[in-house]
């Protein structure tokens, strides 16, 4: 059986902090994409992105191959898509737009549509629902920034940087890998686990430099060896100096030296690299002979420099010379279309013997996109690595994926004995006190509440709340 999960997500779910709309450009919207974001029978099948701009309908149903193609029949531009599984009847389901909204409809297919793991047959498609269909998985963006003007086909990344659906991830790794042969330093900046040293490797490898790939965690050197460890050192130049040591900025020469969490790098040291940035040399200690080097730099932080700088524990002529190009990488839950992409490069990485074998149920693939991956890409390795380890036939279901990622999820696919809410729940009375403090806006609410957004919209449908009605209020 295969499964099939759509994500919706629309122009005002962008969160308000700095580093989200650098990552979300809400003001580039330009059209929407539906994208295939996982099937839980193939999960190495991946991910992939088709342009929905002029489509006023979307016929989805079984096929031999993954394909979507448009009708050039006269009437409403129609897109006939394909997916394999099963599960999936020839005439499954259809997308159909009204403005910038989109409501699916059951086509009378054999095993339904859910939306949310609740069956239904034909539902307005909200912020960030789950959709099954045929237990096979899309999803949907309802408006993506333009990353090449006039450009309808599916954009991905350059083949040297880390491969995304995220359209305004995309545009800055393509202008990242412009950069790729230049000497300019790069900063990335992110939250932890999100890839940054992915990305610097794969700048390396898009420079072509001859040299390594250098990279060192300042934050793990001790505070007595940052410099010995950077610059090197002479034979003799200190007690346990034994033999001549090259330092990692002379053992990166002709390649890239990468300095991840840069922001841990102690303050006496930072001038000495300063020296090495603007001069292009390094004096080992022990010696004040300078040595030539040629080197890229890329540093990477999850902290704010600017505030570290306004702070003084930071040098202001450092980090301007760090930020030649800054590069923000969004958090998981921020692309969550790159989940299917992720998937199989992560289960090859774990056992490529075996990853060909692995299949999800369909509430295993529910977890992925519902769960909000607050440890980013490097808790989605570890939660994978645990389920291939207990899934004994490598079929993986949601229990396999752990406690925190299963808690985003309710098992809604059977009956609920619960008695129905009242007026005077507290959950309902908290959730209806920050939608009117924060005018129906759910990432908001999610974020005050210190809740997942998928688990915000569960809670609005269990009491009946709209919060549009907030929104139409603050209009009033």
């Amino acid at each position: 059986m295969h499964a099939t999960i759509v994500v919706v997500m629309h122009p005002d779910d962008a969160t308000h902090d700095d580093s989200a709309n650098e990552c979300r450009d809400a003001d580039q919207f330009s059209r929407p994409f539906l994208v295939v974001a996982f099937e839980c029978g193939r999960p190495l099948a991946g991910a992939t992105r088709v342009d929905l701009e002029g489509v006023e309908r979307v016929l989805i149903g079984r096929g031999e191959q993954r394909s979507f193609a448009r009708s050039s029949d006269p009437g409403p531009v129609t897109l006939n898509g394909q997916v394999p599984g099963r599960s999936m009847s020839g005439s499954h389901a259809r997308l159909v737009r009204n403005g910038s909204q989109w409501a699916i409809d059951d086509l009378g297919s054999t095993n339904g549509i859910f939306v949310n793991g609740a069956r239904t047959r034909r539902a307005v498609i909200s912020e960030q629902d789950v959709i099954e269909v045929g237990h096979t998985i899309l999803l949907l963006r309802s408006a993506v920034a333009r990353p090449v003007p006039d450009a309808h086909e599916d954009v991905q990344g350059p083949d040297a940087m880390p491969v995304t659906l995220n359209a305004d991830f995309a545009r800055r790794l393509l202008a990242l890998e412009r950069l790729a042969p230049s000497m300019v330093p790069v900063l990335i900046l992110g939250e932890s686990g999100v890839g940054k040293e992915v990305v610097a490797r794969a700048l390396h490898a898009a420079s072509n430099r001859k040299g390594l790939f250098v990279g060192v965690n300042c934050g793990a050197i001790p505070e007595s060896l940052v410099e010995s460890q950077l610059f090197g050192h002479v034979r003799g130049a200190f007690s346990g100096a034994v033999r001549d040591e090259p330092g990692f900025v002379r053992s990166a020469d002709r390649g890239t030296l990468f300095l991840d969490e840069i922001a841990d790098l102690p303050r006496a040291s930072q001038a000495a690299l300063l020296r090495v940035l603007q001069e292009r040399e390094v004096i080992p200690i022990g010696t004040t002979r300078p040595v030539k080097v040629d080197l890229r730099f890329v540093a990477a932080t999850h902290q704010s420099l600017a505030t570290l700088v306004a702070r003084g524990s930071f040098r202001h002529d450092l980090f301007a010379r760090l930020a030649g190009y800054t590069l923000t990488v969004c958090p998981l839950r921020e692309r969550k279309e790159d989940i299917g992409m992720l998937v199989p490069s992560i289960l090859r990485k774990l056992d490529a013997e075996r990853a060909p074998r692995v299949t999800f149920t369909p509430a295993a693939g529910r977890a992925l996109f519902a769960h909000d991956w607050p440890f980013n890409v490097r808790e989605l390795e570890h939660a994978l690595a645990a389920a291939m380890v207990l899934a004994p036939d490598l079929r993986i279901d949601a229990n396999h994926l752990g406690a925190s990622v299963l808690g985003e999820i309710e098992m809604t696919d059977a009956p609920s004995d619960r008695e129905p809410p009242g007026a005077d729940d507290p959950i309902r009375l908290q959730l209806l006190e920050q939608l009117a403090m924060h005018g129906g806006h759910v990432p908001t609410v999610a974020r005050a509440m210190g809740k997942a957004r998928m688990q915000v919209h569960r809670w609005l449908k269990r009491y009946g709340i709209d919060p549009g009605a907030y929104r139409r209020r603050d209009l009033s």
